[in-house]
This record gives C-alpha cells, structure tokens and sequence, in this order.
C-alpha cells in the first residue's frame, strides 16, 4: 500500500515545542489516528487487532520461547 497524501496542518508554535521536547509528532498523530478509529469503528480496529496478532503470531511464540528459556533481562533486578 502506496502513502497516502496528507494535508495536515500543525500550529508552528506547537510543532516547535514538540520537536524542542523531543516529542515524535508523527508517532503522536499515528497513536491518536488509532485511538480515534477505534472510538469510531471497534469492529474494524478489533479486526486490525486480529490481524496483526495473525501476522506476527510466529514472532510472539519465539519472543515467548525465549524469555521461558532464558528469563528477562531485569529478572536480576527484581526484589520479588
């Protein structure tokens, strides 16, 4: 799939404040585009939902596998 164009605009001022704080402004709008598809349609973002855990379920059963195996790298650090 091809990127769409956007026509978005930012206040500069905004926009400069985020980029001084180190803030990802695409990383920002791409988490409030998902919240707000998931507010607006629950079946379709359900449906992404399912077919993301689809598409890396092998991914997950190895990173699974791996941390039985070896544990988590802050284990050392727990107090529990």
């Amino acid at each position: 799939m091809g990127k769409p164009e956007t026509n978005l605009h930012v206040d500069a001022e905004l926009l400069a404040q985020a980029q001084a704080a180190g803030v990802s402004v695409e990383a920002v709008a791409e988490s409030a585009i998902r919240q707000a598809l998931a507010k607006a349609d629950p079946a379709a973002a359900e449906e992404r939902a399912r077919k993301w855990a689809e598409e890396n379920a092998e991914a997950i059963k190895d990173y699974n596998r791996r941390i039985r195996e070896r544990g988590l790298i802050s284990d050392e650090f727990r107090k529990w």
